[in-house]
């Protein structure tokens, strides 16, 4: 009995606002045969405190991706050809690792995500409000988006532009991601 392939997992990454959710939704609508899981539709546990779980070594594993995992292990057995995760740990995570084919981190510049989460984030927040949140990234929540510049990033298979546009990202990750996997594909099969 032949076993049937499994679907082709691609993770993508970047800092909030950084146009994950956006891209891998695009790519679902792309991609034949696709779903996708958003790491932010979960309720995880894991630290209290992100930015001092940054502080103390960001240690992924310390993350519980249970519910995350046992929906990606279902997907894997659906008829699809590709699975996009907006996931932001890469192969950090040692539970993920093995069932990923390719990462992808969104490198958008810090200033364009901070514009964008805003513009998301606060359309009908009071003045006071995005102070308190500006105050609290210049001095605590900055360290969280460098944290994944210093360490998602360079775990990356793909690292793509995060200020062109989600067609042109898409086209990119899509043609790379095809590339590599029949690359693949041919080592496997000689």
């Amino acid at each position: 009995m032949k076993k049937e392939k499994r679907p082709v997992v691609v993770a993508i990454a970047g800092v909030s606002g950084g146009g994950k959710t956006t891209l891998a939704e695009y790519l679902r609508e792309k991609l034949y045969k696709s779903d996708i899981l958003y790491f932010d539709d979960y309720e995880f546990e894991g630290p209290e405190d992100i930015i001092d779980w940054v502080d103390s070594g960001a240690d992924y594993d310390k993350w519980n991706l249970d519910p995350f995992f046992s929906n990606l292990k279902r997907l894997l057995n659906e008829p699809l050809d590709y699975i996009i995760l907006d996931y932001p740990f890469a192969y950090k995570h040692s539970q993920m690792r093995p069932f990923i084919d390719y990462t992808v981190f969104i490198d958008t510049p810090l200033d364009v995500a901070m514009a964008r989460r805003i513009m998301r984030d606060f359309k009908h927040s009071t003045m006071e409000e995005l102070l308190a949140d500006m105050g609290n990234y210049i001095s605590r929540g900055r360290r969280g988006y460098v944290e994944m510049l210093n360490t998602i990033k360079p775990n990356s298979d793909i690292i793509v532009d995060g200020t062109l546009s989600v067609a042109e990202i898409a086209d990119e990750i899509y043609g790379r991601v095809m590339a590599e996997h029949d690359k693949d594909q041919r080592k496997k099969n000689s």
